[in-house]
């Protein structure tokens, strides 16, 4: 453990992890606008002479805020898998039992059941999934609930300030501490507008009908990456299972069942609301064959297993994410690659599609020891990868 994963709180002090595990990572588990939000926080709860505190969390990225304030009866509502994952592994790393429940881990897919006494959002990044959560947040707001939200400096625009002041109400800024601000909102039981999400568009090319929640990637047109791949789809090995890892709306599996009908897919993501939209779709797409789908949250691959109705895979499709929050890097790529050599039967294949200065060739190389180029234009390459017995590996 190195210093930088000693977390102090008002309540104690905690290790803290990120999810997932990067040998020698150098990034923190939480940021100065976990610090500023529980700081403050912590001096309205001791101001109040109720002791009782209902407090909703939303958007805790690794668990900062589910620790800090994990004496109390707390709700964690999040569109992230892994950050709920990461905070329960640190409530284990820090021996802190989850005793009556009193955590609760809500996806952002469920609705919230109560009102809450304090309000504490972590700024998502992207700006429709606060606008959705904030909307859907409205009936949960009592007279005397104090809602504070925060995020570095730099990711508070003016259209973050706009959404909390169209949705919830009266909103103001803090001075920045550390390159963090905290915002402010009073509720105004006036503004009674629904949320938008999720949103349906439908794609001439493909003649996709797209159902999108709020936090899906490219919500307004399919993404360029993935229609490229989908332009070489017909190319791909014959598989009677194909996993669709990161799935987002589900298009990419979608489309490989046009050309494999009897194929079984399982579409997989860390984002509830790609799951819940990629599941709409598909059955909007192919009413009469549900059995033929199954649909996972999971980090990479880690929480999927093959079972009898969809046994070894032969074929992933992938097209990764190179930033988690805020974060840039090819940690997910990795993790989705090794993991998906593991999941593969011999001879089975993984596909991709990225930017073509991300050098995906050159880490499928390392993992699988084979990779090629399927197609490339000027920003993207799709490359393909076989998973080698020992011995062919050895010869390569």
């Amino acid at each position: 453990m190195t210093n930088n994963q000693q977390f102090k709180a008002p309540s104690a002090s905690y290790t803290l992890q990120r999810l997932p595990i990067i040998a020698n990572d150098t990034l923190r588990a939480w940021d100065a606008a976990d610090e500023y939000l529980i700081d403050t926080a912590y001096e309205i709860i001791n101001a109040r002479t109720n002791d009782e505190q209902s407090i909703l969390l939303i958007n805790d990225t690794f668990g900062a805020l589910t620790l800090a304030f994990n004496e109390f009866s707390l709700d964690n509502w999040s569109d992230s898998y892994i950050s709920h994952l990461a905070a329960e592994e640190n409530l284990t790393i820090n021996k802190i039992e989850n005793e009556d429940n009193r955590i609760q881990f809500i996806p952002s897919t469920k609705g919230l059941s109560k009102k809450y006494k304090l309000i504490l959002i972590k700024i998502p990044k992207t700006l429709s999934l606060l606008e959705d959560q904030l909307f859907r947040l409205k009936a949960h707001i009592d007279d005397d609930t104090k809602i504070i939200a925060a995020a570095m400096t730099k990711h508070i625009h003016n259209s973050t300030l706009d959404v909390f002041e169209k949705i919830i109400g009266t909103t103001t800024t803090s001075l920045a501490k550390k390159k963090a601000r905290l915002i402010f909102a009073t509720n105004d039981k006036s503004n009674t507008n629904k949320s938008p999400y999720p949103t349906k568009i439908t794609d001439e090319k493909t003649r996709l009908t797209l159902i999108n929640h709020s936090n899906v990637f490219s919500k307004d047109k399919l993404d360029i990456g993935s229609r490229f791949l989908i332009q070489h789809l017909h190319e791909c090995p014959e598989a009677a299972h194909i996993i669709d890892i990161g799935c987002g709306n589900g298009a990419l599996g979608i489309i490989a069942k046009r050309h494999q009908p009897n194929t079984k897919i399982s579409f997989v993501d860390e984002s509830y609301n790609a799951i819940a939209s990629a599941k709409e779709n598909y059955n909007l797409a192919y009413p009469e064959s549900a059995d033929d789908a199954s649909f996972h949250e999971s980090n990479a691959l880690a929480q999927f297993s093959p079972s009898e109705k969809f046994p070894k895979t032969q074929l992933v499709l992938c097209n990764p994410p190179f930033h988690q929050v805020h974060s840039i890097g090819d940690h997910i790529a990795w993790e989705m690659f090794k993991q998906s050599r593991e999941i593969l039967e011999t001879d089975g294949e993984i596909w991709v599609v990225g930017n073509r200065h991300l050098g995906y060739h050159i880490k499928l190389k390392k993992v699988f020891g084979n990779c090629r180029t399927i197609a490339s234009n000027p920003k993207f390459v799709i490359l393909a990868a076989k998973k080698l017995d020992k011995l062919n590996r050895s010869r390569k």
